[in-house]
């Protein structure tokens, strides 16, 4: 009898254990809130339907997990909307850099272990900043190893950057306050009034997870919650790093234009 129990038993936990990863390998449905909203899912967490990648890119229990070198995985089904909110989650190796690039050229959310990478000094290289260009508000990212919760909303000339539910970037780039930031930007040849690019996650060389990716395109009339906020400084060593980096990509163009 003792034999029977054990094998029972033995034979309920591999159910459960099977049970269990089905359950992982599956995306987290869309709310109540996000279907009214209009959102779609972007992976079903089991295949790379509508992904394009090299063969580096692996789907390990619902996330799509960078494991190799080999490039940037990238969603080809649909162009991101000119105006829109994408919703994902995300966790990074020790040391990690990635992003999240949602327009064309520079348009990059920084996805970042802000502690343990050499990026996380600068806080306009920060997880959850609009890489080289605005820093948060404020840290929230998680240590690496944890899930961190992120939104993009965009909508006309204003880009807001959320993490772990709090709104960290909010401004419009054509307001004279962020010329500097805006002109960084457009020195490492971003232009913020590009439109029509594909959502992409970022390969640059270490380990990272994204899941439950999922957008919708904003409606013209729909009015957007606007947030207070005040960037992080960019001071120290940090600062000049930066000013050596800017130098150092506007040095060919003063020489091309001898």
């Amino acid at each position: 009898m003792s034999k029977l129990v054990v094998r029972l038993s033995s034979s309920f936990a591999l159910l459960f254990l099977l049970n269990g990863v089905a359950t992982a390998a599956e995306p987290v449905p869309l709310s109540a809130e996000e279907q009214k909203l209009g959102f779609q899912l972007l992976f079903d967490g089991a295949t790379f339907d509508g992904w394009k990648q090299n063969g580096n890119w692996k789907i390990e229990a619902g996330t799509l997990y960078r494991a190799a070198k080999g490039g940037d995985i990238t969603y080809t089904a649909a162009k991101v909307p000119n105006d829109f909110e994408v919703r994902f989650d995300w966790k990074v190796a020790k040391g990690c850099n990635s992003g999240v690039y949602y327009r064309p050229s520079q348009y990059e959310y920084q996805v970042l272990d802000d502690e343990f990478s050499p990026y996380g000094e600068n806080p306009r290289q920060a997880a959850a900043s609009l890489f080289f260009c605005m820093a948060p508000s404020k840290r929230v990212a998680k240590p690496f190893g944890e899930w961190n919760t992120a939104r993009i909303v965009c909508q006309g000339t204003v880009i807001q950057h959320w993490l772990n539910d709090e709104a960290v970037i909010d401004f419009d780039y054509t307001d004279p306050r962020w010329k500097r930031e805006v002109e960084i930007l457009n020195i490492r040849g971003g232009k913020l009034e590009a439109r029509g690019a594909n959502l992409r996650l970022q390969d640059h060389g270490a380990d990272v997870w994204f899941r439950n990716l999922r957008w919708r395109a904003i409606p013209a009339d729909e009015k957007l919650t606007r947030y207070d906020f005040t960037p992080l400084p960019v001071v120290g060593v940090a600062l000049e790093k930066e000013n050596a980096r800017i130098a150092g990509m506007l040095k060919p163009k003063a020489e091309k234009g001898k």
